[in-house]
């Protein structure tokens, strides 16, 4: 535990990425298994379980000090682990620390009812820099500087392998990576994942800037809708979809996993979409876009015609006769908002399932019928796919459209056509020569989004950030008015430069008016431009409505609070 404290506080005092791999290289390098596997874990964000919630702590720390202390303490540092590293009451430090790996394998074995006592018991015989470097770990919160490729490519440098080797064999293997550390140093043969049903990294885009429309071609590009789902990653290596267990991802071969779903960053989502995994089969690694689709057959496509109206007013319409008649023949997309509902349910219900049944617009494979397609173009992959839709059969599953434009002002043209389909988001643009890369490769995927959604509101409570932001006040609920009556609409952190957010951390400061915790209440003076991607109706905010991927447009310094947008005028840009 000393070891990897020293290299926590290391690389938080280090600014360059070169020096920072170096610091952990070395680390790798004379630390010893599973200790160093573990640390790795911990800076790649794939422990996959908390030992202590912040919550413990911060009740620990009130029990054993004065409450306001710790209170008036926390606001001025703006950070739980190092309020609570430097103003612990008790310091025995001992000689004989526990190892990194003692410390995880106690917290996960002892009972919730002793958790407080044994941190409280290591947080004596520790420094405050150790403390730091528990309270840090406990609860998943290193924010060091240091990304989860970062590891990766650092792993690939310590044993002179390429990147996409580690990344391949990351998601299949599990902390403390004995066997992975091995194989890097020589001394083992790499682990064979070759039947295990595991993430591969995803390939991702570029925004496309103006400068790329421009050079558009005919006959280079492949184009399809960019639909507002969420991107997953669909494994399968299962020849018997009857067999399959597919609820909790194991098959008849005892708990062997036969097929999963992914997000694109590579959690298992599994357990919220059984319906989607239950009838397919085969051998194959899909990426696509996961919608709700309601009343969707084989073969169909979500055209604009098929989605132009929403699924809740596609439900029932009147016949002739002026009763309600149920419309339910015709396929449509639903909303985010939709999909929205199945996200993180652990069991979902068989009426969820029934009223928000969701279907893949498959965009890619990386693996089909067992054969690896990675290496393939974009456009030997879309033939490969194309025949295998060609025989199956599968109202679950459905093949991305591709979509014609011949020079840039069709293109654009293109763009502005699909920005009316309310199931889709823009345009993917991708090279038709384009090999699967995990990462993000310049010039060979772009994405074309529609324009935002832009509102003025009023900014009416900040809080601070954490990390590097946890000096400012950077997080902003804002909202607008009902009469003369404010209401929360959402809360954004980004969208301002570094220069903006000390104006605006000097501005909250100046005008609070309120404290409730971390959480000031300002005047109700400073209007912020507000985008955002969509709006769904919400029961779960009092202003009936959620916003989808805020951020700070502009800061209106120059408008009046009064002259900002009404709650009427955001409920009109809810669409459908």
């Amino acid at each position: 535990m000393e070891a990897f404290s020293h290299l926590l506080e290391q690389l938080y005092f280090t600014s360059g990425n070169k020096a920072k791999a170096q610091l952990i290289a070395d680390y790798i390098a004379n630390a010893p298994d599973p200790d160093r596997g573990w640390a790795i874990a911990a800076m790649a964000g794939t422990l996959r379980f908390d030992f202590f919630k912040r919550n413990t702590v911060k009740k620990l720390i009130s029990e054993h000090t004065d409450p306001a202390l710790f209170a008036m303490s926390y606001d001025y540092v703006g950070e739980v682990s190092e309020t609570v590293a430097h103003l612990w009451p008790y310091s025995e430090p001992s000689d004989s620390l526990p190892t990194l790996t003692e410390v995880v394998e106690t917290f996960t074995s002892i009972s919730k009812q002793k958790v407080s006592a044994t941190l409280a018991h290591y947080l004596t015989i520790m420094t405050p820099a150790q403390r730091w470097a528990l309270l840090k770990l406990g609860t998943r919160g290193l924010r060091i500087g240091v990304s989860a490729r970062s590891i990766k490519q650092i792993l690939a440098d310590y044993g002179n392998k390429d990147i996409k080797e580690v990344e391949t064999l990351w998601h299949a293997v599990t902390p403390p990576y004995v066997d992975m550390l091995g194989w890097l140093e020589g001394k083992v043969d790499k682990p064979d994942i070759k039947n295990a049903v595991t993430f591969h990294p995803v390939m991702l885009s570029h925004p496309i800037e103006d400068s790329d429309i421009k050079a558009f071609t005919k006959n280079t590009w492949q184009i399809e809708n960019k639909y507002d789902g969420i991107r997953v990653q669909l494994v399968v290596k299962s020849n018997n979809p009857i067999n399959d267990k597919a609820q909790n991802g194991s098959g008849a071969d005892g708990d062997k996993p036969q097929k999963a779903l992914f997000s694109r960053t590579g959690d298992d989502i599994s357990h919220s979409f059984p319906d989607l995994l239950e009838s397919i089969s085969g051998n194959m690694v899909l990426d696509g876009e996961l919608l709700v689709i309601h009343n969707a057959e084989p073969g169909f496509h979500p055209s604009e015609e098929s989605t132009a109206q929403s699924a809740a007013s596609q439900r029932t319409s009147s016949d002739k006769s002026g009763k309600q008649a149920s419309s339910a023949t015709q396929p449509n997309v639903d909303t985010f908002n939709a999909l929205q509902q199945r996200l993180n349910k652990k069991k979902p219900s068989k009426a969820l399932q029934s009223s928000a049944p969701v279907g893949l617009i498959v965009y890619d494979a990386l693996v089909l019928n067992g054969e690896d397609l990675t290496e393939k173009t974009l456009k030997a992959r879309r033939h490969y796919l194309e025949e295998w839709f060609s025989k199956t059969n599968n109202s679950r599953l459905f093949l991305s459209e591709t979509l014609n434009a011949t020079s840039p002002e069709t293109l654009r043209q293109l763009h502005t056509q699909v920005c009316q389909n309310r199931a889709v988001e823009g345009l993917m643009i991708k090279r038709l020569d384009s090999h699967y890369v995990p990462g993000r490769p310049k010039g060979q995927w772009f994405k074309w989004k529609r324009d935002p959604l832009v509102v003025d509101a009023v900014m009416m409570y900040a809080q601070r950030g954490h990390g590097k932001r946890s000096s400012f006040y950077s997080d902003y609920t804002f909202g607008v008015w009902e009469d003369s009556q404010l209401l929360p609409i959402g809360k954004a952190y980004s969208g301002f430069t570094d220069e903006e957010l000390k104006k605006l951390d000097n501005w909250v400061r100046r005008n609070a008016v309120g404290r409730f915790g971390p959480v000031r209440e300002v005047k109700k003076e400073l209007v912020l431009e507000v985008a955002f991607d969509a709006v769904h109706p919400s029961s779960r905010h009092k202003s009936g409505v959620a916003l989808r991927f805020p951020r700070i447009h502009r800061i209106r310094w120059d408008k009046p609070a009064s002259e900002a947008d009404t709650l009427a005028n955001v409920k009109a840009l809810i669409e459908g």
